[in-house]
């Protein structure tokens, strides 16, 4: 495993990083959600990412079971903070104070720890002032219960709004948490360049496209049985986007590129994004622990010009990169 500064802050992370978003505490048993974790432990991922809305607050408690005993010092852990939870009152979302104040403290419960080392806002809230938001962050750090603060799916005008309170009240905010792969760049003309400004990395999530990119579905064939695009919970409404054949047919142009590299598809998918110098970590998933094992090998993978073109080639066409795209509500 290799390893990179977040940000402008001296935090390490490990370049691919492990996330529980469509797996622990609804897809995935318990047995094998805790299987998964032990193989991210095992080939040296450092970094875990969840958040309190992942299966309505049960998956930050499968990660705390799962790093029960270890050396806290040696994890990076990240939980985030916007979504409702509970029974969904009025003040049970959004980033207000009394919500960002009361969600961090019910994670540390569930995380069975002291404190995060990154605490993220899970979207940009309309509805509350910046100052109060940044205010309660900045609190949860001097408490010691929060030591770096991110956002994730902000647009770059948010980012920089964001990043000038923070400065004004001594806030680390250090980090983005984007949707980014080889199909989906919307980040690269606006959120990259504000992030680089700012001082500030992104974490991405979905770097194998909700597994289209490992080149499983095929064009003008049926769905793969048990395949995420056929499972409710497990994210088939965000496959969707890219399951048409023209997509597909473009996808299956990257396997002799792959193959000539020596890697997997999900392995190249997962090294493209990791190619971005302004990438910190890319967050894979996993429903079995073979699954962490084959995508690991991505990190300290280096693809040369050429392939980077070639891939952009296969792709032309199909690849998303309005900057309008970017999730936030």
């Amino acid at each position: 495993m290799e390893f990179r500064r977040l940000g402008r802050s001296g935090l390490n992370v490990s370049e691919i990083s492990y996330g529980n978003w469509l797996t622990h505490g609804s897809q995935v048993e318990e047995d094998q959600a805790q299987a998964c974790i032990k193989a991210a432990l095992d080939v040296g991922i450092t970094t875990f990412d969840t958040a309190d809305v992942y299966a309505n607050t049960a998956a930050e408690s499968v990660l705390g079971r799962g790093l029960k005993g270890l050396r806290r010092e040696s994890l990076e852990i990240f939980t985030k903070v916007y979504w409702p939870t509970g029974p969904k009152g009025p003040n049970d979302q959004g980033l207000s104070r009394k919500h960002i104040m009361e969600s961090a403290n019910a994670s540390l419960k569930r995380l069975g720890t002291d404190y995060v080392d990154l605490y993220q806002a899970h979207r940009f809230d309309r509805t509350v002032p910046l100052e109060e938001t940044f205010l309660a962050f900045a609190d949860l750090v001097r408490q010691g219960k929060v030591l770096y603060v991110g956002v994730s799916e902000w647009t770059a005008e948010q980012i920089t709004q964001g990043a000038a309170i923070a400065r004004e009240l001594n806030v680390p905010l250090i980090s983005n948490q984007p949707q980014y792969n080889a199909l989906w760049r919307v980040i690269e003309a606006q959120v990259v360049p504000a992030s680089e400004r700012e001082g500030l990395s992104q974490i991405v999530w979905s770097p194998i496209a909700q597994g289209v990119l490992t080149g499983k579905y095929k064009p003008g064939q049926p769905l793969p049985e048990g395949s995420r695009a056929t499972d409710e919970k497990g994210g088939a409404n965000m496959v969707a986007r890219f399951l048409n054949d023209d997509v597909l047919e473009r996808v299956q142009r990257l396997e002799p590129l792959a193959e000539k590299a020596g890697l997997t598809m999900a392995q190249l998918a997962v090294a493209w994004v990791l190619q971005n110098p302004n990438v910190a970590s890319a967050i894979i998933g996993a429903s079995r622990p073979e699954q962490v094992h084959e995508n690991v090998k991505a990190a300290g993978v280096k693809l040369d010009a050429d392939l980077l073109a070639a891939i952009d080639e296969a792709l032309d066409g199909v690849t998303e990169t309005d900057p309008t795209l970017t999730r936030s509500p």
